[in-house]
């Protein structure tokens, strides 16, 4: 296969010409991602849409709910169909397609009502995806927890499938970029692999700002953000320096004293990290019904077996998250609880 420099291809044959089939019967193509989508959720889920609409397909892309207000200025926000806002052409338009895809999530729990939705389409389903421990019940799966982020998948797939880059376009690589970046952390995290660099060489030579979509992405937030960012370090951060670890917390009291909009909290869970020492940070807020839980790590210290083991969670070594339906003070106690359990696993890991 001729992909460019060095990749390694990395969709077996099977998939890849199933997949292929898949696209040419298909007209009408749904793209539907998980809850509160992120940049990996959306990045991989507009890279497709644009890459789809270039073969002539009629496709659009459905999310549960509202994403991050600094994903906004992506080509192809303005056609993404959020189910909150509009439920009936949500269901409408996931009834009537011919190929659904199922972009950044293993499980269709994950895509709250749509899930249901889904399963019951008579339309095939792919399921792209590098979560754990992936649902089979796909008509095709291509799913590798050891990649990045899911937009590098949807990379892959595409260079596979034209066997080569020449109808990835500038929009379409921008797509791809932003996921890769903001699921790695600004490449700070899950992005030892050489060849993650070498595609983002090739996303360069495709005209892409890499420094203009950094911009869009973290310097793009409201002063309410940061009077928040600054509450939560000052007010509500605890250190265990004991474990190597560390614990952010939001009531919505708390956040009810700031103007906020979804996205505003995006990236706090990561800042503890930046103190010496600290191998483990948990950022637990309450929304809505339910808590939910982002946990980050450094080194080899597994914060995804954490979430499964206490939150009902999983994700990467690094980066994950998970959720607790009761009292924002009982997973705080949980937390800490895991914490005693983990004590010496945290101990011995390094940074």
């Amino acid at each position: 296969m001729n992909l460019p420099l060095s990749l390694t291809p990395l969709i077996g044959e099977d998939q890849l010409l199933r997949t292929k089939k898949q696209i040419e019967k298909a007209q009408k193509i749904v793209i539907v991602t998980h809850l509160s989508p992120d940049g990996d959720a959306m990045g991989s889920s507009l890279g497709l849409y644009h890459y789809l609409l270039s073969m002539g397909k009629e496709v659009r892309v459905v999310v549960p709910n509202a994403f991050p207000y600094f994903l906004k200025w992506m080509d192809g926000v303005k056609d993404v169909v959020v189910n909150t806002y509009i439920p009936t052409v949500a269901e409408a338009m996931i009834r009537n397609a011919d190929l659904i895809f199922c972009l950044d999530f293993n499980t269709l729990k994950r895509i709250g009502v749509l899930g249901d939705q889904v399963e019951q389409s008579a339309a095939k389903k792919i399921l792209i995806d590098h979560h754990l421990d992936p649902d089979e019940s796909f008509d095709v799966v291509i799913s590798y927890s050891q990649i990045s982020s899911t937009s590098e998948i949807v990379f892959r797939l595409m260079a596979q499938m034209d066997n080569g880059l020449d109808n990835i376009s500038t929009v379409i690589a921008e797509c791809i970029y932003t996921g890769m970046m903001t699921d790695t952390g600004g490449f700070t995290y899950n992005s030892n692999d050489p060849e993650i660099f070498e595609i983002i060489s090739l996303l360069l030579k495709k005209g892409i700002d890499r420094d203009l979509i950094y911009r869009n992405v973290f310097n793009n937030y409201s002063d309410q953000r940061f009077r928040l960012l600054g509450y939560t370090l000052s007010q509500r951060m605890k250190i265990y320096p004991e474990h190597k670890a560390s614990l952010l917390y939001l009531t919505k009291e708390d956040q009810k004293q700031f103007t906020l909009v979804k996205g505003d909290t995006e990236g706090f869970v990561n800042y503890p990290l930046s103190i010496k020492d600290i191998l483990f940070s948990v950022f637990i807020r309450e929304d809505g019904e339910l808590t939910k839980i982002s946990l980050r790590s450094q080194g080899d210290f597994p914060c995804n077996k954490f979430a499964a083991d206490y939150f009902n969670g999983g994700g990467h070594l690094n980066a994950s998250g998970g959720e607790f339906y009761g009292e924002i003070e009982d997973a705080i106690a949980l937390f800490e609880e895991g914490l005693e359990k983990y004590a010496e696993i945290l101990q011995n890991s390094s940074i």
